[in-house]
């Protein structure tokens, strides 16, 4: 029985493409999607996957109907919903892209039983603009449904559109749900169906084939069996898209948190950035700021000569100021002060977080993360130079594919990860092979980390890497990321890094393979020493920096050489 994916599985997002228009197209120009329409919607798109999840309850595992209907379950009050801005204007102006980081071209399609795209065949005819978005359909607005406001992005989304003026007939077509003269159409990442297996969906689903749900007029056509093959397939999306006006050069972010409504959940602030509007390559025209005329990183300062020291790397991407908020900053903080409490010098902490860089006063060494070059160049500067770290910390905390890899920050703004934009797990790796320091701690705060456990668990160039995770976070897509470890942030300068990690129940086993390496104190000082260790002797012997005596230096130079 699987009963984590099933606990994890309605902690998707809906993303679901509306109209923003009444049936008919009797609706008024650039108003807002009247509140009974939009929660109409938003209880469709939430009862079809809630049918869908228990479906794959009652299949899937040896629980109850009650129980499985306990666990599909998900109140609206739990749901933050997105919609997308209308903007008055006449033709295709009112229409819509959404464009996702993780997809091949950046899109999401619809690609459907007989090839067809919904823009296609819906409305008439395509709604496709080949010169701004090349690949993109088209529809009239976007809503997003997120289940789990609490956490960081990069886990499952459904997505749906909807598309007025559409016949029963062609919905059923298209495998969408009726509402009506409007269609609910499942959206998936693009290209990805050439990698999709088709396969049967096994015994006859609950709400397939036209079934109607007890007290609802949705009826749907083969729905889920899409949601399904999304749910547990390739074509997953897990990032809030960047949803655009057909023609709209400047790319304006046009999805909104719904925040005055009562039965939806609260909407969460994004934290402020300095400039969060403008690309990088823009920075010198702007006005003084931190960001623009912040002093480039001096890596190669990083390391002196006849001395190792205790260093750390911080990097929470981001990706878009609509996926950041003021917790990701408040995890940095927190780790931050940590390491400071543990005798890492201010010098030896290098932060990279969002576009601007901008971090508490109390944190030093900010940059931003737009810059995947020059976070790369440190790492492994710090990793391969002779002597250098003693210690080396990583922290990680950003958006994050099912690939493992990291998003850093948009910086052209086009909604797409670029190479440039996102560090991936081979990069990672990459960058820490055969690292000359004492230990490696990888301390990772995000989704889809059992990737990365999984090549470093069977590489012989990482031996001195130390994977470190809370029992949720171990497991692939159906982790749960997004709260800071708080035992991260309690680890003191005595602390034994075996015992005090080894407290969350499973974590212990998990730890196993590198229990001669976590048999120390963060900086590296032996655990249990008879008799014990003064802070003096701490603070003097392990913490910060050390003087390695000249004949020691040259002696490990010529055994390394």
């Amino acid at each position: 029985m699987r009963l984590p994916v099933l606990l994890a599985a309605p902690l998707s997002i809906l993303l679901l493409n509306v109209a923003a228009v009444a049936p008919g197209g009797g609706g008024v120009p650039g108003s807002a999607v009247a509140p009974g329409r939009l929660e109409r919607w938003v209880r469709s798109g939430l009862q079809s996957l809630q049918w869908d999840q228990l479906d794959r309850c009652l299949r899937m595992s040896s629980l109850s109907e009650a129980e499985c209907r306990r666990l599909a379950h998900l109140p609206l009050s739990a749901v933050a919903v997105y919609v997308s801005e209308p903007r008055t204007a006449a033709g295709n102006a009112d229409k819509v892209v959404a464009i996702l980081p993780d997809s091949s071209g950046g899109s999401v399609s619809s690609k459907l039983r007989g090839g067809l795209s919904v823009g296609q065949t819906l409305n008439g005819g395509p709604h496709r603009q080949q010169q701004s978005f090349p690949g993109a359909t088209a529809h009239d607005a976007v809503l997003v449904l997120d289940p789990t406001p609490a956490e960081n992005f990069g886990h499952p989304v459904v997505l749906f559109y909807v598309d007025v003026n559409v016949t029963k007939k062609r919905c059923s077509h298209l495998d969408g749900i009726y509402l009506g003269e409007e269609c609910l159409t499942l959206a998936l990442k693009g290209r990805c169906q050439n990698q999709l297996k088709r396969r049967q969906a096994g015994p006859e689903r609950l709400m397939g084939n036209g079934h109607r749900l007890r007290g609802s007029t949705m009826t749907t056509s083969g729905g889920g069996r899409l949601v399904e093959r999304s749910v547990g397939g390739l074509c997953e999306v897990h990032f809030l898209p960047l949803v655009v006006g057909v023609g709209d050069s400047n790319r304006t972010q046009r999805l909104k948190c719904v925040a005055d409504h009562a039965e939806f959940a609260r909407c969460r602030q994004p934290l402020p950035m300095g400039s969060p509007s403008l690309p990088v390559s823009s920075c010198e025209l702007n006005k003084n700021t931190r960001r623009c005329h912040q002093q480039p990183l001096a890596t190669h300062l990083s390391c002196r000569l006849y001395q190792t020291c205790d260093h750390a790397v911080l990097l929470s991407g981001g990706w878009q100021q609509q996926m950041t908020f003021q917790r990701h900053a408040e995890n940095l903080q927190r780790f931050y002060r940590m390491l400071r409490s543990n005798g890492f010098h201010k010098e030896h902490i290098k932060t990279f977080f969002a576009s601007s860089g901008l971090l508490p006063d109390d944190v030093e060494g900010v940059y931003s993360a737009t810059e995947k070059a020059v976070i790369r160049n440190h790492v492994s500067y710090v990793c391969r130079k002779q002597h250098c770290a003693d210690s080396l910390v990583l922290y990680l905390n950003s958006p994050t594919r099912n690939d493992g890899a990291m998003l850093l920050w948009d910086a052209n703004l086009n909604g797409i990860a670029d190479p440039k934009e996102r560090y991936s797990v081979n990069e990672l790796l990459a960058d820490l092979a055969g690292c000359r320091a004492a230990r490696v701690l990888l301390f990772v705060d995000q989704s889809y980390s059992g990737v990365l456990s999984k090549r470093l668990r069977g590489s012989q160039k990482h031996l001195n890497v130390v994977l470190i995770q809370s029992q949720t976070r171990r497991n692939h897509q159906r982790s749960n990321p997004g709260r800071d470890e708080s035992s991260w942030s309690h680890i003191g300068a005595a602390s034994c890094l075996l015992d005090h990690l080894g407290k969350d129940t499973g974590v212990s086993r998990l730890l196993e393979p590198w229990a001669g390496l976590l048999n120390v104190t963060l900086a590296g000082a032996p655990c249990n020493a008879t008799p014990p260790l003064t802070e003096g002797e701490m603070r003097r012997e392990y913490q910060g920096c050390q003087n390695l005596p000249t004949a020691l230096w040259h002696r490990r130079t010529r055994r390394t050489n």
